[in-house]
């Protein structure tokens, strides 16, 4: 039980980071939600001794729940005939503290990064949003350093390619 309890904790240590991350790369409170019970539900199956630093692993968990995500609803989206906006996130103040957006992303931000392949969004959302290192990201996403870095440079040049001018 006290294991349990360990788990508890250390998820909600870390859960408004890690609701960020998904909603960030989702633009979903519901997907995010979701995607923290399916992480949530793995972190309750690890063997935590054998997990040196769980923020890093849960970030890890997320993002590759997340491009699942990503992948199995961009095709539902290949159904559907109106256009993709991202759902506004409620900043109610009951809703506020369980939703830390540290630099919330704009609906602007959010429709641009839509334009990015599920890789590209994550390496683009962990690296520019979150700052994380480039070994941290090749570790969450699957990928080499190497090529985190080619993703991460194509989805800034995007990005800035998508963005408004001026100003």
């Amino acid at each position: 039980m006290a294991d349990t309890s360990q788990a508890t904790e250390t998820f909600l240590a870390h859960r408004n980071l890690l609701f960020t991350v998904a909603y960030e790369l989702l633009g979903s409170a519901a997907d995010a939600e979701d995607t923290l019970q399916e992480a949530w539900l793995r972190w309750a199956a690890v063997d935590h001794g054998a997990v040196r630093e769980p923020r890093p692993y849960l970030v890890r968990v997320v993002t590759r729940l997340a491009l699942d995500r990503l992948r199995m609803l961009g095709r539902r989206k290949e159904t559907y005939v109106g256009p993709w906006l991202p759902e506004p996130l409620l900043t109610a103040p009951d809703v506020a503290e369980d939703v830390e957006l540290a630099d919330s992303v704009s609906l602007a931000m959010l429709l641009v990064l839509e334009t990015l392949t599920p890789i590209e969004r994550a390496v683009f959302v962990l690296r520019e949003v979150f700052d994380f290192g480039y070994d941290e990201i090749a570790d969450a996403v699957g990928k080499s350093p190497t090529a985190v870095r080619q993703l991460a440079y194509r989805a800034r040049t995007h990005v800035a390619a998508r963005r408004p001018r001026g100003g």
